[in-house]
């Protein structure tokens, strides 16, 4: 890896410009949400803040994996490296997990406090969005929890929010694997849920801990596959969970099994506040570990583009591209664009057909559905080139015949799906839409498929190498990128 933890990785950035430090003094009350969502919506630098009002000594970073050069930067490749790109080197390295190091000691530990001592707002804990329930402590932050029958790690990502100055208030998903294994393995015993929160661990480590992992599988293995070495873990000093060394804040606690608060509302991923206050599950913070001078990480979350939005394009598509391939589907590649905040899936396929087209509806679907429009389009379609998919949702996808909507009943819906009223996300109640832009296989190539006006298939091979390689001498600049 190209830097050992958050501190580096913001070394690299200030040699690529890539982020920008800000020294005058800003308030944690919105000044610093507002900031950072302006910042997302124009794609500036991410930014580190370096004086916070009433918390000197503290520093926040935003915008840690917020656009697609800072990820190949993360990955220690070209920043100009295509998405497509990045899609690959991604797919290579979770492919291959490494799994992680357990050390005696490391730099989330230079300062312990437990006790009487501990207290929340003593972070510079922002308050992010006017009209959020709260200061919110766990938004680009992971949480490590423990199945206690046969040792899973668990590495997630959900929001936390402060309660008072002990105690912490979060909302993981029902369908969640922090809800499966609360909810399974420690309410019906009574006990508390040992629970780590982990801020400002590189951010390699935190883009995995959004990643749609399977049941049982540690994320530090596939966090070491993407860093290409093995991540260095510590124990807590609370509990057995394990948590990255290099950390810049470890909040250690317990999930209480029969307590719940009121949580919310908050500016959620999809870019709406949604819902008013909810019960969220009730966390005791029993230490608190960090480096001297901590960097607190958030994101101020929004409309996309993101550090939420960009991460989940990588994670969730791979994730989904398993899940096809797996059931021996005539799978090309799998986009999940950001601006559709992965409520959107672009799937692509050898083979077309309303019956393909269907079945990959079932798979993504089959255990939740946090996806409720899926394209479907032919290999002549960049699935990564969001124009040729709209071209084909316009040109091949018969109104009728190529769109297929039906409900998803509780609790496979996504209760952060804006389009879905008060009701439907409540009870976990949804609704997909399937668009099939492939030509029926049934259609005869030569005689029934009407032929593409476009540069790759209306001209012959050696008059399309001619152009090219003369585009310079005709008196164009640059070739600007190439349609299918």
């Amino acid at each position: 890896m190209a830097f050992k933890d958050l501190r580096e990785f913001i070394k690299l950035l200030n040699k690529t410009g890539d982020v920008v430090h800000i020294r005058e003094e800003v308030d944690w009350d919105l000044e610093i949400g507002a900031i950072g969502r302006h910042a997302y919506e124009i794609q500036a630098p991410a930014q580190l803040y370096e004086k916070i009002k009433d918390y000197p000594g503290h520093r926040v970073f935003n915008g840690s994996l917020g656009t697609f050069r800072r990820v190949a930067i993360a990955m220690g490749l070209d920043p100009n490296t295509s998405v497509k790109q990045l899609y690959k080197e991604y797919e290579a390295r979770i492919n291959s997990p490494i799994k992680p190091i357990v050390v005696s000691d490391g730099p989330c530990k230079e300062n312990i406090v437990t006790g009487d001592d501990i207290d929340l707002f003593k972070l510079p804990v922002p308050y992010i969005h006017e009209g959020d329930g709260g200061r919110y402590i766990g938004t680009w932050a992971f949480e490590v929890t423990r199945n206690p029958d046969n040792s899973w790690d668990n590495w997630g990502m959900y929001r936390f929010m402060v309660h008072n100055k002990r105690y912490m208030v979060g909302w993981p998903r029902y369908s969640s694997h922090l809800s499966m294994v609360l909810h399974g393995k420690y309410v019906p015993q009574h006990k508390p849920m040992p629970i780590a929160l982990v801020l400002g661990s590189d951010p390699l480590c935190s883009m995995i801990a959004t990643a749609p992992i399977a049941i049982n599988a540690n994320e530090a293995d596939y966090a070491g596959g993407l860093c290409q070495e093995a991540v260095k873990l510590v124990k807590c000093e609370t509990s057995d969970l394990l948590v990255p060394v290099n950390a810049e804040i470890v909040l250690e606690g317990e999930i209480l099994p029969d307590r719940t608060v009121q949580e919310g509302p908050f500016g959620e991923y999809p870019g709406y506040r949604m819902e008013g206050a909810k019960d969220g599950v009730l966390v005791r913070t029993k230490a608190i570990t960090h480096r001297n001078k901590p960097i607190f990480t958030i994101i101020s979350l929004g409309v996309p583009p993101d550090d939420s939005s960009i991460a989940a394009s990588l994670t969730a598509a791979l994730a989904m591209k398993r899940r096809l391939l797996k059931h021996n589907l005539p799978i090309t590649e799998v986009f999940v664009p950001p601006i559709g905040v992965t409520h959107i899936v672009v799937v692509g396929v050898k083979r077309g057909g309303n019956e393909v087209a269907k079945q990959i509806k079932d798979v993504l679907t089959a255990r939740r559905a946090d996806v409720n429009k899926i394209f479907v389009v032919d290999d002549d379609i960049d699935p990564f080139d969001f124009d040729q998919v709209m071209h084909a949702f316009a040109t091949k996808c018969h109104p009728i015949r190529g769109i297929f909507c039906e409900e998803v009943e509780p609790p496979k819906g996504n209760a952060l799906t804006p389009c879905y009223n008060a009701k439907e996300r409540r009870a976990y109640k949804g609704a997909i839409a399937l668009i099939d832009c492939t030509w029926p296989p049934e259609l005869d190539k030569i005689t029934s498929v009407p032929m593409k006006n476009s540069f790759n298939i209306m001209f012959p091979p050696a008059l399309k190498d001619k152009v090219l390689a003369n585009w310079k001498t005709y008196g164009f600049k640059e070739r600007k990128k190439e349609k299918k």
